[in-house]
């Protein structure tokens, strides 16, 4: 069990800290559902234990696993991995995981957001999500961390900070009714000041196209470091992505951080546009109560999903024609750190990519009483 603390974060003296501090590790979940990755999951376990094995590299990896697979599961990861068996409902671990919080003492401690499944009965993805509800307080408890619970729905694809009291956020997604219909963007913002320790939030309109999830931030834009942001682009005038893209460039261009610095944005060019093709949506198996998947519709592709480890960038690799450049900005982004692509369309195919499917622990003091803080 892990203790529940009254109280916030802020109030609290912890603030979230930016992904690209250190961490002192990093957890996933193992994907199984048959209505949502095709061929019963197969080829997106795959292509999971390949991020596993490059994340494993930078930092300490742990995958839940439901007890059905977890034999299955300890075969294809890496033996440097930790499994532990955890039931879940699907495996998006940034969306369901705790977010984490430290303060000046390096004690960490986590965020429990209400999950409904990117919209609950009115829009939400899949029904039931009980499960998914109970795993950031389950990953609490086996770091041996205390616990925040929030009062709010959200996700960790929905937020984005840089560590020093800025978070990015997108309307479309936090003021959808489907999550939190009786708060006002004022009202908003104080519960994200509180639970994230931030005093300052930039606001961008949607997210990418398509995107699942209702316009996760994670998708279109991220801190890079405090005062600088990275932005998925398309140049194509005619894709509806250009349009989204240019007004979250226009917000961020207008936008100042919480120290008052005006902020550099890169461009990071987009794949495709991709499409679900007609033998991949043959291999879903539709359930009652979770979405369909039809061939032609457009995937939400993104080279910004990527995930920051100690010494190391995991990165999607998405679309011959634009890997390579994609590569390269994030090289000369992140100079102090290596580089590494995973083939992930198969992850896209199910809604989202490597920042998705991953959450991190930050490093610090890791203390099992809250009173030692």
């Amino acid at each position: 069990m892990t203790r529940t603390l009254q109280g916030t974060p802020a109030a609290d003296g912890f603030r979230m800290p930016g992904e690209f501090e250190s961490h002192a590790g990093c957890w996933m979940l193992w994907p199984e559902r048959p209505d949502n990755w095709r061929e019963a999951a197969r080829p997106a376990q795959t292509a999971f234990a390949q991020v596993a094995a490059a994340i494993a590299q930078f930092e300490p990896l742990t995958m839940g696993v439901s007890g059905t697979h977890y034999a299955a599961a300890c075969a294809l990861l890496p033996a440097d991995v930790r499994v532990v068996e955890m039931a879940h409902d699907d495996c998006w671990m940034r969306d369901v995981g705790p977010t984490c919080v430290v303060n000046r003492r390096g004690t960490v401690r986590g965020v429990d957001w209400h999950f409904n499944a990117w919209g609950g009965l009115a829009g939400g993805l899949y029904f039931p999500w009980d499960q998914d509800e109970l795993v950031a307080r389950k990953v609490l408890a086996c770091e041996g961390l205390a616990r925040y619970r929030a009062p709010i729905v959200n996700e960790g694809g929905a937020i984005h900070v840089d560590g020093a009291g800025t978070a990015l956020v997108t309307e479309e997604c936090l003021l959808n009714p489907n999550r939190n219909p009786t708060l006002t963007r004022a009202a908003l913002e104080a519960q994200l000041r509180a639970y994230l320790g931030v005093t300052q939030v930039i606001w961008l309109g949607r997210g990418v196209v398509n995107d699942e999830t209702g316009g996760h931030i994670d998708n279109l834009a991220c801190f890079v470091r405090p005062g600088e942001v990275c932005l998925t682009w398309t140049d194509r005038r005619r894709d509806p992505q250009h349009a989204v893209s240019r007004d979250a460039w226009e917000r961020l261009r207008d936008a100042r951080d919480a120290r008052g610095r005006r902020l550099k944005v890169t461009r990071l060019p987009m794949p495709g546009p991709l499409f679900l093709r007609e033998r991949e949506a043959r291999g879903i198996v539709p359930l009652e109560g979770s979405r369909a998947r039809r061939a032609g519709e457009r995937l939400a592709a993104s080279y910004v999903n990527f995930y920051i480890a100690n010494r190391g960038i995991v990165m999607p690799l998405l679309d011959a024609r634009t890997d390579r450049l994609a590569a390269q900005r994030l090289k000369r982004l992140f100079p102090g750190r290596r580089v590494v692509g995973v083939p992930a369309r198969e992850i896209l195919l199910g809604g989202g990519n490597i920042h998705c499917i991953t959450q991190q622990v930050p490093a610090g003091t890791r203390t099992r009483s809250p009173s030692a803080s």
